[in-house]
């Protein structure tokens, strides 16, 4: 079962007061990257990791919200944001429990969070959601940026 574990920092959360928070120029400390790659190398290692990212703080951000046929994009900073996603792994385990145990292990700082969400299997849904879901050019671009 493949699950995402996205990192939600406390440097990214709106409430964080502003001299804590990851602004315009945010690199993390060296220290804490060497710690995170440690855990990369193991989740690896493990066979679990199967993609990762992090990404650039939510004033460098946009939001799209659809409300009546219509569009509205708001630039970031995203003020209204309760939570702010840092970055995410995507891995591959046997149980939500293994998934569970893997965030557990992340040298996380006070005040972040790990959130694990399963990713939806084409096996999930019946037939024809199945069926709505297929599309060999998505398929093969997907597939050729695999083999990037």
């Amino acid at each position: 079962m493949r699950f995402m574990m996205f990192m939600i920092p406390k440097t990214y959360q709106p409430d964080t007061p502003p001299g804590e928070r990851a602004g315009e120029g945010f690199a993390p400390p060296a220290e804490s990257v060497a710690r995170m790659m440690k855990f990369n190398e193991e989740l690896a290692k493990g066979g679990a990791l199967i993609s990762l990212d992090g990404l650039h703080p939510i004033s460098k951000g946009a939001r799209v919200a659809f409300s009546s046929g219509k569009q509205k994009v708001t630039e970031g900073p995203l003020v209204e944001a309760k939570e702010v996603i840092g970055g995410y792994w995507m891995i591959d385990v046997k149980l939500k429990e293994e998934a569970v145990e893997w965030a557990k292990q992340v040298p996380a700082q006070d005040g972040d969070v790990i959130e694990i969400r399963q990713v939806f299997e084409e096996s999930d849904f019946p037939p024809d959601v199945q069926k709505a879901a297929d599309s060999l050019r998505v398929k093969a671009q997907l597939e050729k940026k695999r083999h990037k």
